[in-house]
């Protein structure tokens, strides 16, 4: 077994052709493009779920911090 050459390849399109058509080869490349699309808009929709959960995880824990400190103070004034 050896490298394919350009002619190996072209002979297996043609064959690929003469078997399923262009019609439907169309049809398996427009359905495998649009399932990438789909699969790489739902990576971005996790990535940008988990950096709101993680901001406001923050943001939450900056609040009880300060609550915190805000009763130590009030505290330590009586």
């Amino acid at each position: 077994m050896g490298n394919i050459g350009i002619w190996q390849l072209l002979i297996i399109v043609v064959i690929v052709v003469l078997l399923f058509g262009t019609k439907k080869l169309r049809n398996l490349g427009g359905d495998l493009g649009s399932a990438v699309k789909g699969f790489k808009k739902a990576i971005t929709d996790d990535e940008a779920n988990k950096t709101a959960e993680t901001e406001n995880s923050e943001s939450i824990t900056n609040k009880t911090v300060a609550e915190e400190e805000t009763k130590e103070t009030v505290e330590k004034k009586r």
